[in-house]
C-alpha cells in the first residue's frame, strides 16, 4: 500500500492543478459519503486516473470563449450490454458541422487512465470515469474540439463527437460475467465502442466524405487500438485517418529496475480479457505486450498520426519514477519539473526519450503516417488551445499541432517533426500536465 499512500499525498498537494472540464472528476461534485469513499479508493488503486487529463491555469482560461455541448446518453445499448462498470448507459457529446464541414466527421475517444483490479474499477463507479449517471451534462471543446478557425483552422466546422470514457480499459474489454468476486461490474469497452459508433451512423457520419478518429492518453491508446476498425467501418469514405495524443505508453523498466507498467498492464489485460482483441499478437507473443503501442502500430494499416512529448510527464511520473522505485524521494522535484533535474536524471530521461525515438523508426518509413514529437514536459496537447495553435507555443520547426496534423491529413507536405533534447525548444509549456 506504500506506493498507493504516496499517490494519494502526492494528488492532494498539487497546487492549482483542475481537470479540465470535460474529464473533471463528478465525484468532487457529489459529496455523498459513497462517492467520496469511491474517490479516496479510485486514488488508492495505483497509477489509474491521477494526473491523465490535468488541466493547467493556461489551459482553463483558454477554455472562456469556447462552445458548451450537451451529453447524450445512448438508451439503447444497455440492450445490446454495452453499459459503463455500473451498468448506466455510454454517453457522448455531439457538436454539428456547419458549412464545408457538413459531411466530416472527428471523433475524440476521451481518456482517463485504466483500472487493474474488481476494487479500482468498484471505485471508479462512484465517478464519471465509470458512470455516465456522474458525467457533466455540458462540456466545453476546445483545441482541436474547438469550433473556432482561430483555434481550430482543419477541423473548426466539422462533426465533433466526445466519446466518453466509462470502461477502464482503453474502450478494449468484452466479459460477459458481470459478477467480479461478488461485486457487480461491466467490462464492455469494445460494446460501448460499437454502440456509440451505431448511434452516430444515423446521425450522418455512415455518408462522411472525410473521418478523423483521435483521442487522448487512455484515449490515445484506444485510438491505436480502434484505428483500422473505424476504417473498416467507413468503406467510402474518401481520407480516413486516425491522430493518437499521448498515448504512447511506453514497455519500459522504471529506475529501479522494475517493469511497473508492464505489471500494471497486465492485471488490466487479464481482468478484462483484452487479450482476445489481438488474435494474431497473442499467438506470438503474452498478451500484455499487445496492448502496448509499440506492437499494435505494427499491424495498423490506416495512416496514423503520432503526437507525443518524448518527455511525456505523466510516463515520467508513473511509468519511469512511479513512487514505489523512488523511496528516497529524490526524484521529487524532477517528476513535478523537468527544470529541476539534475544531470543524472537528465540522462534517465534522455534514455526515455531514446526508447521513444527507437520504437517508432519504422514510422519514419511510412509516407502516410505523420509524426510530431516534442521536447515538452507535458501529456496530453491537442485539446488545449494554446497547445493545439496558440500564437506563442507548442511549435516544432514553426508549425504548430494543429497546422502539423492538418499538413498531414490533407497530403500537404510528410510530417515527420522530430524535436531536439530538452531544452531545445523554447516555445514549450512545461507544466506537468
Amino acid at each position: 500500500m506504500k506506493e498507493e499512500e504516496e499517490l494519494l499525498v502526492t494528488e492532494a498537494q498539487a497546487e492549482h492543478h483542475q481537470l479540465h472540464p470535460l474529464w473533471k472528476l463528478s465525484g468532487v461534485l457529489h459529496t455523498t459519503a459513497s462517492t467520496l469513499l469511491g474517490l479516496a479508493l479510485l486514488v488508492f488503486s495505483g497509477a489509474t486516473l491521477l494526473k491523465f487529463t490535468s488541466w493547467s491555469r493556461e489551459g482553463a482560461l483558454d477554455s472562456s470563449n469556447s462552445v458548451l455541448v450537451d451529453l447524450t446518453l445512448v438508451m439503447n445499448a444497455s440492450e445490446k450490454g454495452a453499459v459503463c462498470l455500473d451498468g448506466s448507459p455510454p454517453a457522448y457529446h455531439f457538436l454539428m458541422g456547419f458549412d464545408s464541414g457538413t459531411d466530416n466527421w472527428l471523433i475524440y475517444l476521451e481518456g482517463g487512465g485504466w483500472c487493474r483490479n474488481v476494487a479500482s474499477c468498484n471505485a471508479r463507479k462512484y465517478t464519471s470515469l465509470g458512470s455516465s449517471n456522474l458525467m457533466e451534462r455540458q462540456v466545453p471543446f476546445t483545441g482541436i474540439l474547438s469550433n473556432l478557425p482561430s483555434i481550430n483552422p482543419d477541423f473548426f466546422n466539422w462533426n465533433k463527437v466526445v466519446i466518453r470514457y466509462c470502461d477502464g480499459a482503453s474502450f478494449s474489454g468484452d466479459v460477459e460475467e458481470t459478477n467480479q468476486n461478488e461485486t457487480t461490474l461491466y467490462f464492455r469497452g469494445e460494446r460501448i465502442w460499437k454502440a456509440v459508433l451505431e448511434e452516430l451512423f444515423m446521425k450522418g457520419l455512415a455518408t462522411a466524405k472525410k473521418a478523423l478518429l483521435t483521442g487522448c492518453s487512455a484515449g490515445g491508446l484506444a485510438t491505436y487500438i480502434h484505428c483500422d476498425d473505424f476504417k473498416a467501418l467507413l468503406p467510402n469514405t474518401e481520407t480516413v485517418k486516425c491522430m493518437a495524443d499521448g498515448g504512447f505508453f511506453l514497455d519500459v523498466k522504471d529506475i529501479s529496475g522494475r517493469s511497473y507498467m508492464h505489471d500494471f498492464y497486465s492485471d488490466v489485460v487479464h481482468l478484462q480479457d483484452v487479450g482476445k482483441r489481438f488474435p494474431n499478437c497473442i499467438s506470438q507473443m503474452d498478451a500484455t505486450k499487445c496492448f502496448f503501442p509499440e506492437e499494435i502500430i505494427k499491424s495498423i494499416s490506416t495512416p496514423v498520426f503520432i503526437l507525443n512529448s518524448a518527455y511525456d510527464s505523466w510516463q515520467v511520473q508513473n511509468v519511469l519514477v512511479p513512487s514505489s522505485s523512488d523511496p528516497s524521494n529524490s526524484w521529487a522535484s524532477c517528476k513535478l519539473d523537468i527544470n529541476k533535474c539534475n544531470s543524472n536524471q537528465m540522462k534517465v530521461l534522455e534514455g526515455f526519450r531514446s526508447a521513444l525515438l527507437d520504437k517508432i523508426t519504422d514510422v519514419n518509413q511510412k509516407k502516410d503516417w505523420g509524426i510530431f514529437i516534442d521536447s515538452c514536459f507535458v501529456h496530453c496537447q491537442s485539446w488545449r488551445n494554446i497547445l493545439w495553435h496558440g500564437p506563442n507555443y507548442q511549435r516544432i520547426n514553426n508549425k504548430t499541432m494543429a497546422e502539423s496534423v492538418g499538413d498531414w491529413y490533407f497530403d500537404t507536405r510528410e510530417v515527420k517533426e522530430i524535436d531536439g533534447s530538452y531544452p531545445c525548444n523554447p516555445t514549450c509549456v512545461n507544466d506537468g500536465s
